[in-house]
């Protein structure tokens, strides 16, 4: 179940059809037209690719050198920028060179709007969908059980896909819910509640700032939700965040952020956006800045080694991120019994645990601030802004 990209001309190529081109293990050579910048933060990483500025083969154009500029390219090439414009034109040049060159419809912004759906083979006492956005690795869930339907961790800009599939599935998409503040993306819970979903939130995230807690439902660790015949039990995963929630259904542990399949959540993000709140209002919060991810990274190792001890190793763990791979399909899944001989945090004591992650957290998500804000209702931006403010990796992994 995918989303589709635009339709492509002839001289073109969608997204939807690069991704299973790649995803199939063909060759295709990517010529990135973009800023080297734009490049650097973030790119489609095919096995094969280039990098030429629009503007050196617009000079180019202007002597008669594009077959000089693009000599070392190979013969067939698809050709990427931001929206497809710029794109288009350097693939019209390089096919007056005879090159079998086509754009990429819509670039990076066609990309980003890729959603793919697959269902988990999982005892939940539900149908469970789970969604990747390919372009950043975000993982959502469509819980459907006996004619209702949950989403976990929805995204904004594909809230009207959970409603569509929840109707083929002959359900009723009733809850909206979210693992923790994200800091990667906008949620789709609030757009949601306003389609009559019932929007749902850790009780912990009226602590963050929450500025229309009476809208939601908040759920402590310890409570319930019943979907049709389902039961999905909130458990507490605090270390990404303070309100970090896992949620279990049956045979099945979403994790969100509290664990990934590679890594493990980075611990900064909260205190980061907090300082970042500080310096705005003036207001001074506890354990603020780099002495506050070391607390949220202690409090992470007892989730993992403690609040998680009980959990059987044969649970499957189903996270709210990937690491992005253009040629990797779902599902997404791995046994806890797997990650605890896998992953080092499970082994190591609790301040090497610290100094390891603290050591490795490498970029934060793009916006990850105004992000924050949007998801805790404290500021307002239309779908457009929304979405741009999230391109690119999540980032939200450490180690």
């Amino acid at each position: 179940m995918s989303q589709e990209s635009s339709t492509a001309s002839a001289d073109a190529i969608d997204a939807a059809t690069l991704r299973d081109r790649l995803a199939a293990g063909e060759r295709v050579h990517l010529l990135d037209v973009r800023n080297r910048s734009e490049i650097d933060e973030w790119r489609i990483d095919a096995p094969e690719r280039s990098a030429i500025p629009y503007m050196r083969f617009v000079a180019a154009g202007a002597t008669d050198s594009v077959a000089d500029l693009a000599s070392d390219l190979p013969d067939e090439v698809v050709v990427v920028c931001p929206q497809g414009e710029a794109s288009d034109e350097v693939a019209a040049m390089l096919r007056e060179e005879d090159f079998d060159a086509i754009n990429l419809a819509d670039g990076m912004e066609g990309w980003a709007r890729l959603y793919e759906a697959t269902e988990l083979d999982a005892d939940a006492e539900a149908t469970v969908l789970q969604y990747l956005r390919p372009s950043s690795g975000c993982l959502a869930y469509l819980v459907v059980s006996d004619g209702e339907a949950a989403v976990i961790d929805p995204l904004r800009a594909f809230a009207d896909r959970y409603l569509a599939d929840a109707r083929d599935l002959d359900a009723e998409l009733v809850y909206a819910v979210d693992t923790h503040v994200h800091a990667d993306h906008v949620s789709g819970v609030h757009d949601l509640a306003a389609e009559g979903v019932e929007p749902i939130l850790p009780s912990g995230a009226v602590g963050r700032g929450l500025a229309d807690a009476d809208d939601f439902t908040l759920l402590a660790p310890g409570d319930a939700l019943e979907i049709g015949g389902a039961t999905v039990e909130a458990i507490a995963a605090p270390g990404h965040t303070t309100e970090m929630t896992a949620y279990r259904v049956g045979d099945l542990l979403l994790t969100g952020d509290g664990l990934f399949l590679e890594r493990v959540p980075r611990p900064d993000l909260e205190r980061e956006a907090l300082r970042a709140s500080e310096r705005a209002s003036g207001r001074s919060q506890r354990a603020a800045g780099d002495d506050g991810a070391r607390e949220m990274a202690r409090d992470l190792h007892a989730t993992l080694t403690e609040r998680f001890a009980d959990l059987p190793d044969d649970l499957t763990v189903a996270p709210g991120h990937v690491e992005p791979d253009v040629a990797a399909t779902g599902p997404f899944v791995a046994a806890l019994g797997d990650l605890r001989e896998r992953l080092p945090a499970f082994e190591q004591d609790r301040e090497a645990f610290v100094a390891f992650v603290l050591d490795r957290m490498g970029s934060r998500p793009a916006n990850y601030e105004e992000i924050v804000a949007v998801n805790l209702g404290r500021e307002d931006v239309d779908d457009e802004t929304a979405f741009e403010l999230e391109l690119g990796p999540n980032n939200c992994a450490a180690g």
